[in-house]
């Protein structure tokens, strides 16, 4: 019997989820989970043989849900299934540990032969996904040919100084930019790629090995940096 636990924050789609479960062979539905927090929970007091892993969450993202989960639970496997089709999000979510990833919309038999899979130690991903994953690790040592496809130039250089550490002010000063504009460049990286803070933003891209480029100079991102730029958790500008 194969015990998964569900992490989405949306009921409906948390429903319709559990009665696909329902009717598989050796499959039972453990707990589900709303937030990435309410699942590192349910985890410590009962923890699944496989978590089907939503990413964009409030709160903490699912990909650091999934890097917590692996680390504190051997042998817990992430099957993630999200509506990301990204590379940036398909990366990262693979250096977090997940063990499969496929795109919301696959169908009962998927889902079913997924989590069989994932349980017995494979790695599983649809074929589209499958394929991206490829070509992302054959080039540049696993960097995909364009990081953030979907971030303009600029864009990607603000990213690459958030992942380096930098406050909106000192990013402000090394591009020669206003703060108010540093401020818009953020706001729109943080829609782009579906996370609620700076933080996450940053994570993603160290993850996926986005460089901070000339404009960072010697700055190295270090644990001391992570401590001093994580963001309040008050809802303040980005």
């Amino acid at each position: 019997m194969i015990t998964v636990a569900i992490v989405d924050d949306h009921p409906v789609f948390r429903d319709g989820l559990r009665a696909v479960l329902a009717t598989l062979a050796d499959v039972k539905t453990l707990w589900e989970a709303g937030t990435a927090a309410e699942a590192l929970h349910l985890a410590q007091q009962s923890p699944p043989d496989v978590v089907l892993m939503d990413l964009h969450m409030p709160g903490m993202s699912g990909i650091e849900a999934t890097r917590q989960l692996v680390a504190a639970h051997a042998g817990l496997r992430v099957l993630v299934l999200t509506m990301l089709e990204d590379d940036s999000s398909l990366l990262a979510a693979v250096r977090a540990g997940a063990h499969g990833y496929l795109v919301k919309g696959a169908d009962r038999a998927e889902i079913g032969r997924a989590l069989s899979a994932v349980s017995h130690g494979q790695a599983v991903f649809g074929p589209q996904v499958a394929r991206r994953l490829l070509d992302a690790f054959a080039t540049r040592g696993g960097r995909a040919p364009t990081s953030f496809p979907e971030l303009t130039d600029r864009e990607r250089e603000v990213l690459g100084l958030l992942a380096a550490g930098l406050d909106n002010r000192t990013i402000s000063r090394r591009l020669h930019l206003g703060e108010k504009t540093v401020r818009n460049y953020v706001s729109n990286i943080l829609t782009k790629l579906h996370v609620t803070n700076r933080y996450e933003a940053a994570e993603i891209a160290r993850e996926v090995g986005l460089p901070p480029g000339d404009a960072a100079g010697p700055t190295h991102w270090t644990a001391q940096n992570a401590d001093n730029h994580r963001p309040p958790k008050t809802h303040g500008p980005p």
